[in-house]
């Protein structure tokens, strides 16, 4: 079910997810361009008790903050050019030391990206004021 929501909604909707979520997550974002992955995965870095301001990894791929229980990885392979550059993204290390990772454009790392905890697609809606959110 997709619920369309304010950016406080989202921003609320994604602290409350990093409260609640377990110790070695991996959860997935998917959208279009501007739809609203980076806003949600930052409120979400928030709630896992990250103090830095979380930024979005489009050029470097990685991001690593720490978190109240250990690292979190925020990753973005939107500038992937194939699925198989995602083999260098060292997928065993960040599971095995991550308290959460968080993946936007997963698509982009097909066949490499492990198995998601949750999986979440963000859109646009007709109210450009709002966006929709939907677990996938």
């Amino acid at each position: 079910m997709t619920r369309a929501l304010t950016q406080a909604e989202l921003e609320a909707e994604g602290e409350a997810l990093g409260r609640r979520m377990e110790p070695g997550e991996l959860i997935t974002f998917e959208g279009d361009l501007g739809a609203g992955k980076t806003t949600f995965i930052k409120a979400v870095t928030r709630g896992l008790g990250v103090s830095a301001p979380a930024t979005s990894p489009t050029y470097a791929l990685v991001h690593r903050y720490q978190g109240r229980r250990g690292p979190v990885f925020h990753l973005d392979c939107f500038r992937l050019r194939s699925p198989d550059e995602a083999a260098d993204l060292d997928w065993e290390g960040l599971i095995s030391e991550g308290d959460a990772i968080l993946v936007e454009w997963p698509e982009r790392a097909d066949g490499w990206i492990p198995a998601p905890t949750r999986r979440y697609r963000l859109h646009h809606v007709p109210k450009p004021e709002l966006r929709g959110l939907e677990l996938l």
